[in-house]
């Protein structure tokens, strides 16, 4: 009986392990989001920095940055989560 109750255990427990990230999997995606963070906070700066020029086409050229690194952020969003899921 104890054989039993121990193999069962011991499926039980993998089957939880192959449910759950690994712990390098885990960094991977949090820095990525980290990263991917930064770089939101950072286009928000220069969209906010683009609101107090007098020059319509530096405020034109400053929110298509804003845009531009919003959109790279989605990407290192999505490359985190495609390198933790490869692993």
């Amino acid at each position: 009986m104890k054989k039993i109750l121990l193999v069962a255990a011991a499926a039980s427990l993998m089957s939880v392990a192959a449910c759950s990230k690994s712990p390098e999997a885990a960094s991977v995606e949090n820095n990525a989001d980290m990263m991917a963070d930064n770089m939101d906070a950072l286009a928000s700066n220069v969209a906010d920095m683009s609101n107090t020029t007098a020059n319509p086409f530096a405020e034109d050229n400053a929110e298509a940055v804003a845009e531009n690194i919003h959109s790279a952020a989605d990407n290192v969003r999505d490359a985190g989560e495609d390198a933790a899921h490869n692993m």
